[in-house]
């Protein structure tokens, strides 16, 4: 079965690749980006589509890292505060029951 989604995988990955390769290989028109500040050098459209696509992708990959990050550490302040509140409980059921 593993052997079957690694197949797949990689005709998916290269059916992608042949895919972009069209794409880059239709839309050659070079374009400069102007920003209010500069001016880009002219590059093929596709260079800038696949440019903003792989930005894009970097962005959402750093954002979840922050976020997961984030996650771990308040997962870990809430483990140490569940460990005193049952510390605290266990000693109060031990002082209940020497009252008793």
């Amino acid at each position: 079965m593993a052997g079957l989604q690694k197949i797949l995988l990689i005709l998916l990955v290269l059916v992608l690749v042949l895919l972009a390769l069209v794409f880059s290989l239709n839309n050659q028109m070079a374009v400069a980006l102007n920003f209010l500040v500069f001016e880009t050098k002219p590059h093929g459209v596709a260079v800038w589509i696949i440019m903003s696509f792989v930005i894009g992708a970097l962005v959402g990959i750093l954002i979840t890292i922050l976020a997961t990050f984030r996650t771990s550490i308040s997962r870990k302040t809430l483990q140490k505060r569940l460990g005193r509140a049952e510390q605290a409980l266990e000693k109060s059921k031990a002082q209940n029951d020497q009252a008793i």
